[in-house]
């Protein structure tokens, strides 16, 4: 058989005098946050963003993927016309110049590969 040892079973009033230390604790630290000179560092976490704030950011972030979907798929079917005209990039790069001479195009919607 295993030797147990046999915790030391407090009495009762070492109880009432630790729950009395611990609470004695607690107020002292409430009394702290309630001090406004108090320099008792608390560490917080980042700044609580507000619930528009929050859906702004999903709908710029939602909003630039599908900018970035669209200027890829503009940019494999311009290659595909390309190809398909067998047309070289730099007749094309100079069709884009003379439409934005022209302002028939507008400068944001030139692909970057052709500006």
């Amino acid at each position: 058989m295993k030797y147990q040892k046999v915790q030391k079973q407090l009495d009762e009033r070492e109880k009432l005098r630790k729950f009395r230390e611990l609470d004695d604790a607690f107020a002292h630290a409430l009394r702290q946050l309630d001090d406004p000179n108090s320099d008792f560092d608390i560490p917080t976490g980042p700044p609580v963003r507000s619930i528009a704030a929050l859906e702004a950011d999903d709908q710029a972030a939602h909003k630039a993927a599908y900018s970035h979907e669209q200027s890829c798929l503009f940019d494999q079917r311009l290659k595909a016309l390309i190809d398909a005209y067998d047309l070289s990039e730099r007749d094309v790069a100079e069709m884009i110049h003379t439409l934005l001479e022209a302002k028939q195009w507008e400068l944001e919607s030139v692909p970057a590969a052709f500006s």
